[in-house]
């Protein structure tokens, strides 16, 4: 579905939307947000831009707060919105588990510990006695009364990188544990927990994609869904109620099919995901169907690029990080895509 000279234009679309201050925008002067930063960067190395990913994360050592936070979206020249968001804290943990995994190099990790450390003490800041993890703090420390399934589900998976982490380098983290333990538990059984946005896919998808909701429950799950989200031959709608199918969501939901053994599905998504490539190698954020008009009108999003990117690595199982989010391997390789990292630069998993 994709060439490796494919993938590698991707790739670079990403490298060039990147800051000299390693921040990498959704769009050329546009903002950033920490999450999809992180996802970017993981794109980067998947693609063997090993120099622009660590600069990605050291914006982001640069930028953490001391509490351990980061706001949600940032300008080149500074804060655009000064909200402290949970789920995009938490995932630095993912992105550093996913560098380490490409390139085996443990003294970034060492490097980079503190900064997974400290956020991950904020973001458990925010759990509650039951388990799931409030939104965010306003600027002034007020935590939201409320928390997100999509976001919490994120959290979930991020915690089980920031606890690899932690094993590596030898580090007790037993409230960690519990509190993924905890976590987990309210995602995958406790729907009232969180705030209803049940018209997102996300909020069908993520807990499979998070590893919270797995084998026959995920299967289950992702069938039930699959008539109220999914546009056949088009792709993944972004809430149930429009006909705006995304690469994002496309893609993500091509990994949580993968993860649960529907590899037929998941190749599908991938493939109509390609309908939104541009011919450099960058993706439409979405389209309207049936009408096929671009929305938002043009818009090429980095992290859209990145989520085909890290899908393509998932199908193929061409990295050794492809495992991050899809911990079930078929035992028939489909050769979606190859990696432009050179053999040397790989690490074993």
């Amino acid at each position: 579905m994709l060439s490796a000279p494919e993938l590698s234009a991707t790739v670079d679309t990403i490298a060039e939307v990147q800051l000299r201050s390693g921040m990498i925008p959704w769009w050329p002067g546009g903002h950033a947000d920490p999450w999809n930063h992180v996802e970017a960067a993981m794109a980067l190395a998947t693609g063997g831009r090993r120099h622009e990913a660590e600069l990605a994360y050291r914006w982001l050592a640069r930028e953490q707060r001391p509490d351990g936070a980061w706001h949600q979206y940032y300008l080149a020249d500074g804060v655009e919105d000064a909200k402290l968001d949970a789920n995009v804290c938490a995932y630095v943990a993912t992105g550093v588990w996913h560098h380490h995994a490409c390139f085996g190099d443990t003294g970034f990790v060492e490097e980079m510990w503190p900064v997974v450390d400290a956020a991950i003490d904020f973001v458990l800041g925010l759990q509650t006695a039951r388990g799931e993890v409030l939104w965010a703090r306003h600027p002034d420390g007020t935590p939201w009364p409320f928390a997100l399934l999509t976001g919490s589900s994120s959290i979930c998976h991020s915690l089980g990188r920031a606890l690899d982490l932690a094993r590596h380098l030898r580090r007790r983290r037993p409230r960690w544990r519990q509190a993924r333990l905890a976590l987990a538990r309210t995602v995958a059984s406790v729907p009232d927990a969180f705030a209803p946005k049940d018209r997102w896919a996300m909020d069908w998808y993520y807990p499979v994609l998070a590893g919270a909701v797995t084998g026959d429950a995920g299967r289950r799950r992702l069938a039930a869904g699959w008539d109220r989200f999914v546009i056949d031959g088009g792709g993944t709608r972004c809430v149930e109620d429009r006909p705006w199918v995304t690469a994002a969501e496309t893609s993500e939901c091509a990994m949580a099919h993968l993860a649960v053994g529907d590899d037929d599905r998941a190749r599908s998504l991938f493939a109509w995901a390609q309908d939104l490539r541009h011919h450099d190698g960058s993706y439409f954020t979405g389209v309207v169907l049936p009408e096929g008009v671009q929305f938002p009108g043009g818009e090429r999003s980095t992290y859209s690029a990145a989520a085909v990117v890290l899908a393509a690595d998932a199908l193929s199982g061409a990295s050794p990080a492809s495992g991050l989010f899809v911990e079930r391997r078929s035992t028939r390789r489909h050769p979606v895509a190859e990696t432009s990292a050179k053999p040397s630069e790989r690490a074993r998993r």
